[in-house]
């Protein structure tokens, strides 16, 4: 007898049609499982044999063929079990009924007991049931927050096979998930910006980052905030709106990684070990799974110690701050991850970290430094819209200084400044962004602006990309103003941001 079951394969965020074809012929009892499949699903052979026996189903004796189809694509997940499972249960006639019939779509991983366990890419999995069509799906338990705010298909939860059994025989039909909206947790930050002492500078250009979207590299002695700094850039971030929240949780769940809320509205903030491979940082592996630079999306990367990264690593990161997105090829396959994020970096000024500190004398030689430097290129430098010095912090205002500006007054004003962009450029659009043709279109400076651009691009030799973000930092200044006119002291204030010491 043949049993066929609708399923799905993930293929980077999104997933492919699969038909689980399960068939028992006469014969020696074999299993043969085909259809290109990866060693999760070969392996679903012996969990589904224990959970359809400890669960008090018997177990077919005969020749079992699984076939997922199409043949010539490969198959990885777990969440392949579930619908072999049911197959098998149909096709012996010990569930009464055809699956397909019923519009339902199955995944979960099973577990020796017949205990669901959580599967990833999820989320993705229930759009794709979505979008062909299916009236109703049933998810681990345990995936139930991440998959919870997908409206235009019943959920059902289930923990055990014998819940999705009942389920499907009508015998003890499953309770409905509620769809819930993302949860505002935007201001449940914890690291907020009335903890920094002093460094107007260095808040300012935070500030100026955070409403335009605009990438900021640090360059400091050890100790004096700059890590303390980028740990509140996403408390001042606006906050993610429910697509951009969707998007991101896509992301999450595909890696399998739980670090994170579902449906979460802070911006996420990753900050990777500087020893991180660059599998780790753009993505891959034998099935490519999205890195730091994709879970970042529409948030921060905080590469602390910059100097100290692989410089094959950092030199990956160029045409993503680019082009908003990463393309992994690999010889089987090429995918693309979103990678809109926020570039922010912060390094020592040389190997022992005191060159022009005002008190401790700097130890290293000339060579020394120039080589230290030299580990970040100048191409990566010139992506960064934001450069600057973070000196030591005075002491009197250490010690008796007051509590600096809250993250809640600063959002506000990040706030009117992103809403002006949005008008200008459309929703979600920021400064940081702009296209070359947007840059001449809203970032003109007046005529003593231009005069002063002249100058600095001579003084300075900028690149026509320096130059560019030149202007969007100034019209970010404007826009945080509210100046619909980009002035000369928009520009002035935007090349104090061009630490050109480096």
């Amino acid at each position: 007898m043949l049993a066929r079951l609708a399923s799905a394969s993930l293929r980077g965020l999104d997933a492919e049609p699969v038909d689980v074809e399960v068939d028992l012929s006469r014969g020696l009892p074999s299993w043969n499982l085909v259809g290109l499949p990866e060693a999760a699903v070969r392996e679903s052979r012996d969990r589904i044999r224990a959970s359809l026996s400890n669960s008090g189903f018997e177990f077919p004796l005969r020749r079992i063929t699984v076939n997922l189809a199409p043949a010539d694509r490969r198959k990885d997940g777990t969440h392949f079990d579930l619908p072999i499972a049911i197959g098998l249960l149909e096709a012996s006639g010990q569930l009464t009924g055809r699956v397909a019939d019923k519009g339902c779509f199955l995944i979960g991983e099973l577990a020796l007991d017949g205990r669901l366990n959580p599967v990833a890419g999820a989320l993705p999995l229930v759009m794709h049931a979505k979008n062909q069509g299916f009236r109703s799906i049933v998810v681990p338990e345990r995936n139930g927050e991440e998959v919870a705010a997908i409206r235009g298909i019943t959920i059902y939860l289930a923990s055990t096979l014998l819940e999705v059994v009942g389920h499907l025989s009508g015998q003890s039909p499953l309770q409905a998930l509620c769809v819930s909206e993302p949860v505002d947790d935007a201001c449940d930050w914890p690291h907020d910006m009335a903890d920094i002492r002093g460094q107007h500078q260095a808040r300012r250009a935070l500030e100026i980052a955070a409403a335009g979207g605009h990438h900021l590299l640090m360059v400091g002695p050890p100790g004096v905030g700059k890590s303390m700094l980028a740990q509140r850039l996403p408390g001042i971030l606006p906050p993610l709106t429910p697509e951009q929240a969707l998007e991101v949780t896509r992301i999450y769940s595909v890696a399998q990684d739980h670090s994170r809320r579902p449906m979460s509205r802070i911006p996420p903030f990753r900050q990777p070990h500087h020893s991180a491979s660059d599998v780790a940082i753009i993505g891959g592996g034998s099935v490519p799974r999205p890195g730091e630079i994709s879970k970042a999306d529409h948030g921060v990367l905080f590469l602390d110690e910059l100097a100290e990264h692989k410089r094959a690593v950092l030199e990956t990161l160029r045409q993503p701050l680019e082009d908003g997105s990463v393309v992994i090829a690999r010889a089987a396959d090429s995918l693309c991850y979103p990678a809109r994020f926020q570039l922010i970096a912060a390094m020592n000024p040389c190997p022992c970290g005191y060159l022009g500190h005002p008190t401790k004398p700097c130890r290293c030689t000339v060579a020394q430094i120039r080589r230290y430097v030299s580990r970040v290129s100048g191409p990566l430098l010139d992506r960064f819209d934001l450069r600057i010095h973070v000196p030591p912090v005075d002491r009197d205002e250490l010690v008796h200084g007051v509590p600096g500006e809250p993250s809640r007054d600063v959002r506000s004003r990040v706030l009117a400044a992103r809403h002006m962009q949005y008008e200008r450029m459309g929703e979600g659009r920021c400064n940081g962004r702009m296209t070359p043709t947007e840059v001449e279109r809203f970032a003109k400076p007046d005529r003593e602006g231009k005069v002063l651009l002249e100058r600095a691009i001579e003084h300075f030799s900028l690149s026509a990309r320096s130059y560019h973000r030149l202007l969007k930092v100034a019209r970010t200044i404007a826009d945080l103003e509210g100046c619909a006119n980009l002035e000369a002291r928009h520009v002035a204030e935007a090349l104090q941001y061009r630490e050109e010491r480096m």
